[in-house]
C-alpha cells in the first residue's frame, strides 16, 4: 500500500476500528447506527465501547475479535464487523457471535428474563445475499409462513456495499455506506457535500489518516493478508497454517506459534483475526 494515498478507507477493517471505536467519534458512531437501526434516540445518551474480544469459556473455545463492540443506555449490545470478502461460513460465524454475545450475559442460576438485546451489523463488499437487490437487511426469529416474529432478542443486519446504487436513495444510511465504501476523495468529497454530518466525519478521516500509527497498522495489516494468501497455495505452508490455527484454538502466544512453524507473525495475526 502506498503511503502516498490520501486517505485511509474506512472499509479496511483496522481503519473501521480505529475510526469508529474512538470515543472522539462518538457523534458519528451514533449517527451510523441510528442510519441502521429502530432504536430509540434516548438508548444512545450512554455508549459505552467496549473491548472488541470475545473471550473463550473454555480451552479449545474460539477466540472471537469483533470490530466495535458497544452498549446502549438500556444495555443493550451491538457489535459491528466489517469483512470486505464474503467467506463460505461469515452467516455461521455472525450467529456464532451473536449467541455468543448473549451467553456471556449469564451467570448460574440467572433469570433468562435478564438477558439483553443483541445487534450484529455486518458490512461486506461482495454479495452475501445474491436473491435480494436491497443493500440493507434485518434478521431475526421469524416465521415467514405464520409472518410472525418469535424474538428480536437476537437481530442480524447486514449492508451490502457493492449492491448500493448510483445515486442516493435519500437515506442517511446510503450516506455512511457511500463514506465506508469511498475509495477516492472525489467519492468522499460528493458524499460530504450533500450531508454535513458525513463532512465532519471527512475532516477527521483525514486527521486519522495523517497518523503514522493507523498507517503502519493498515500496512501490516494487508501485509499478513497477502503473506497468507501465498502460504496458502503452498502445501508444506498449509500444514504450517493448520498446526498454527490449532495452536491459537488452545490460546498459545503468537510469539510461540511463529517460533514452532516458522510463520512470519503477520500471518500468524492474519489467521488469528
Amino acid at each position: 500500500m502506498s503511503d502516498k494515498r490520501p486517505f485511509l478507507p474506512v472499509k479496511y477493517d483496522v481503519i473501521f476500528r480505529l475510526f469508529f471505536a474512538d470515543e472522539r467519534n462518538e457523534e458519528e458512531l451514533i449517527s451510523l447506527l441510528k442510519s441502521i437501526l429502530q432504536l430509540p434516540d434516548d438508548d444512545y445518551n450512554e455508549i459505552e465501547i467496549s473491548d472488541p474480544y470475545l473471550l473463550p469459556d473454555y480451552v479449545g473455545d474460539k477466540l472471537a475479535v469483533i470490530d466495535v463492540k458497544l452498549k446502549t443506555k438500556s444495555k443493550k449490545i451491538i457489535h459491528i464487523e466489517i469483512n470486505l470478502k464474503v467467506t463460505p461460513v461469515i452467516k455461521e460465524r455472525m450467529v456464532f457471535y451473536g449467541a455468543k454475545l448473549i451467553t456471556e450475559q449469564m451467570g448460574s442460576g440467572d433469570d433468562y428474563g435478564k438477558i439483553k438485546k443483541v445487534i450484529s451489523i455486518l458490512i461486506t463488499d461482495e454479495t452475501l445475499i445474491p436473491n435480494s437487490k436491497k443493500y440493507h437487511h434485518r434478521f431475526t426469529f421469524f416465521d415467514s409462513d405464520a409472518n410472525l416474529e418469535l424474538t428480536d432478542v437476537m437481530e442480524i443486519h447486514s449492508i451490502e456495499l457493492v449492491k448500493l446504487p448510483p445515486y442516493t436513495d435519500g437515506t442517511p444510511l446510503y450516506d455512511w455506506a457511500k463514506f465506508i465504501a469511498a475509495e477516492t476523495e472525489e467519492d468522499l468529497k460528493m458524499v460530504a457535500e450533500r450531508n454535513p454530518q458525513i463532512g465532519r466525519a471527512v475532516v477527521k478521516l483525514r486527521e486519522l489518516s495523517a497518523d503514522e500509527r493507523a498507517r503502519d497498522l493498515l500496512e501490516r495489516r494487508e501485509k499478513g493478508r497477502r503473506d497468507l494468501e501465498a502460504y496458502a497455495n503452498s502445501k508444506v505452508e498449509k500444514e504450517k497454517i493448520a498446526i498454527a490455527k490449532n495452536f491459537l484454538k488452545i490460546g498459545v502466544q503468537i510469539e510461540q506459534i511463529a517460533e514452532a512453524t516458522g510463520l512470519p507473525r503477520e500471518v500468524i495475526e492474519g489467521l488469528r483475526n
